[in-house]
C-alpha cells in the first residue's frame, strides 16, 4: 500500500453554538489540514508512471478546499439570529455557513468526504485546531 500525504493551513474564526465554555464565543484558529491518499499500485505508463497521484494536483486541490475557509467566519447553519447574520453580511464579512458544527472532528470528516468526492482513495484526514490538538477521520 502506498500512502501520500500533503498538508495546508488556513486561518478562520468560528464559535460553537450551544457549548458551555470559552468556545461558545467567536475565536480563531490556524487550522492545519492533512490529507492522506492511498493506492495499491503505481501508475505504469505516461506522465504519472511510478506515482500514485500527482503531488502537484493533490496539493492544488487541498489548497482550493482550504482557501475557501481562509479568513472567514465559519457559522453553523441556523446558529445565529437572522438579523445578526444579515448585519454581518451587510458589513461585508466573509461568512461561510456550514451544515455541521464547526469542530475539528466534523472538519476532518468534511475534508475526507470532499477528497473522496474528487475521486481519491482517501486513507485519512487530520485536522489540527492547535499545534497539539487534532481530530482524525478514516473509514
Amino acid at each position: 500500500m502506498y500512502i501520500l500525504k500533503t498538508e495546508k493551513s488556513f486561518d478562520s474564526a468560528h464559535f460553537l453554538a450551544g457549548y458551555e465554555g470559552k468556545c461558545k464565543n467567536i475565536h480563531g484558529h490556524r487550522w492545519n489540514v492533512e490529507i492522506e491518499v492511498k493506492s495499491e499500485e503505481l501508475e505504469k505508463e505516461g506522465q504519472l508512471r511510478g506515482m500514485c497521484v500527482d503531488f502537484s494536483t493533490l496539493k492544488d486541490e487541498l489548497e482550493q478546499e482550504t482557501d475557501f475557509f481562509d479568513h472567514a467566519l465559519i457559522i453553523e447553519k441556523d446558529s445565529l439570529m437572522a438579523k445578526t447574520l444579515e448585519a454581518l453580511f451587510e458589513e461585508g464579512f466573509n461568512l461561510k455557513i456550514v451544515d455541521f458544527r464547526p469542530t475539528a472532528e466534523n472538519f476532518a470528516r468534511y475534508f475526507y468526504d470532499r477528497f473522496k468526492e474528487r475521486g481519491y482513495q482517501v486513507n485519512k484526514a487530520t485536522v489540527y485546531e492547535t499545534p497539539s490538538n487534532c481530530a482524525i477521520y478514516c473509514e
